[in-house]
């Protein structure tokens, strides 16, 4: 499977309703998971005294919870967020074993490679918890390395779903069985089948991965393999990039807590998310949440830009719920569509914070486009306006007539929707990045003001008749005149509706 590193068809960044699209293909995704599993126990219950052995609280247990850990709540998210995935990984014969072999079976979207080890513990982690308080963690396991009996029954369970799978997740804690005779196995066979390979590291020495498409350290991870700080975005893109010629790989996404994600791919610029985050509840399992998603939407054909930023969205939701928690493929659409709500508010601006909008975007070396209109009722002639406006621009500026304006030119029953109605609907139309109102007559001062490169109107108009169109020429820019459809006006759309039918 070939990474597409970008989506070059886009101009612009993916807008929420684009990323939701690819959200509703996670289906289509098919990983393989390897790694170390883990068995989290919660023993929940109340704490009254204090024990009169020794100052330690005595905890009255109520509940004994079992979930899947490690490599197994990688694939539990996948499987939780649409994809089908298949787990490798190791169980001893014992009772922590079979609990994750049960867990595994009845979880739809997870087909068990599971390989069992005798006199080779499960590794299990027990969380004593009152509340939301941890009061104890019991570790049971070894970091020890698979034995070549292991070895071999790891890499024939891996060569044997290898063909079922289309990306390859790497989820390495350390446990012992991502050792170095495992890991060269995989990275070996999964070249030569031709895989995407996402490792999420634990080993300090990011060359034990290579071979791997991407990396995905967390800030402490990549400051101790490359001794370089990643708190600020230059920082992180330093480290990303030492990381990348230590495996040899397309990309390194690290992932920096509360400020975000940082992508760094070969030969191109790095790309700082801020974190997605409303508010953070408790962080445990972001990490494998987000390796999940990015899998999932790697597997369903989004660019690693794209599916970098849908990670993100997903650990933001992950990291708003107590303890180690999963998101489903609809909470990952609620948010998307909750947020691109929010983003369509944000469109909306006035003169002044257009112009420094507009500005910006000009300093930033992209062309500007500027459309204006009343916009009463959108049909499909607005659409294919807006379209072709923007598509002649890197950002496009739509302004509207106020109602008043509206009221001069077209009467005193227009219009039908009030100002923000209309400022609402434009500023959700994908091809517009911002919407702005004006209350003269024509939009002249605000083109003098804004100074698009790009000046949209339609083909009723000839070039010598666009208001401000001699304005934007004399600056350098020009003026784009886009083929009407017939039979689509909101003029004509209202008189229709007035007519009562033959």
């Amino acid at each position: 499977m070939k990474l597409s590193l970008i989506n070059s068809s886009r101009t612009s960044p993916p807008t929420d309703i684009e990323l939701a699209t690819i959200v509703r293909a996670f289906h289509a995704a098919r990983v393989l998971v390897i790694g170390d599993v883990i068995l989290d126990r919660y023993v929940t219950g109340a704490v009254h005294r204090l024990s009169p052995e020794a100052p330690i609280p005595v905890l009255r247990p109520a509940d004994n919870r079992r979930t899947l850990g490690g490599a197994a709540n990688v694939a539990l998210n996948i499987a939780t967020l649409g994809g089908q995935v298949i787990l490798v990984g190791v169980i001893g014969d014992d009772s922590a074993g079979e609990d994750i072999e049960r867990l595994v079976q009845t979880t739809p979207g997870i087909s068990s490679a599971l390989v069992r080890i005798a006199g080779r513990p499960t590794t299990c982690k027990t969380r004593f918890m009152t509340g939301s308080h941890q009061l104890l963690r019991l570790d049971e396991e070894t970091t020890a390395p698979l034995d070549r009996a292991g070895l071999l029954a790891v890499t024939e369970a891996v060569e044997a779903n290898l063909g079922a799978a289309d990306v390859i997740v790497l989820s390495d804690y350390a446990k012992g069985v991502l050792c170095d005779g495992v890991l060269d196995a995989i990275l070996s066979r999964t070249a030569q089948a031709g895989r995407l390979v996402i490792a999420d590291p634990k080993r300090p020495d990011f060359a034990a991965y290579r071979g791997a498409t991407i990396l995905t350290p967390n800030e402490h991870e990549v400051r101790v393999a490359t001794r370089i700080e990643a708190d600020h975005d230059a920082e992180a893109d330093r480290a990303g990039r030492v990381a990348l010629q230590a495996t040899g790989g397309e990309a390194v996404l690290v992932t920096r807590s509360a400020k975000g994600l940082t992508l760094v791919c070969r030969d191109l610029d790095a790309l700082h998310l801020p974190t997605r985050a409303r508010e953070v509840a408790d962080v445990s399992g972001a990490g494998d949440t987000l390796v999940a998603a990015l899998a999932v939407a790697l597997g369903a054909g989004a660019a690693l830009s794209e599916a970098a930023m849908l990670a993100n969205a997903t650990a933001g939701i992950s990291v708003s719920k107590p303890g180690t928690a999963t998101v489903s493929r609809q909470e990952l659409l609620d948010a998307l569509h909750l947020d691109d709500l929010v983003a369509t508010d944000r469109k909306v601006a006035g003169l002044d914070e257009a112009i420094e909008k507009a500005a910006e975007w000009h300093r930033r070396g992209l062309k500007v486009g500027f459309a204006n209109g009343c916009f009463d009722l959108i049909h499909p002639g607005h659409v294919r306006l807006l379209s072709e406006a923007r598509a002649a621009c890197d950002r496009l500026i739509v302004a509207l007539n106020t109602d008043a304006s509206v009221k001069r030119l077209k009467g005193a029953t227009r219009p039908l929707q009030n100002e923000m109605a209309r400022a609402t609907v434009m500023a959700s139309m994908a091809p517009v990045d911002l919407v702005t109102l004006f209350d003269e007559d024509t939009p002249l001062e605000m083109i003098q003001a804004l100074r698009p490169d790009v000046l949209v109107k339609g083909s009723d108009y000839t070039v010598e008749q666009v208001v401000g169109g001699d304005l934007v020429q004399s600056w350098g820019g020009k003026v784009v005149l886009v083929s009407l459809r017939e039979g689509h006006s909101t003029t004509g759309t209202i008189r229709r509706m007035a007519t009562p039918a033959a």
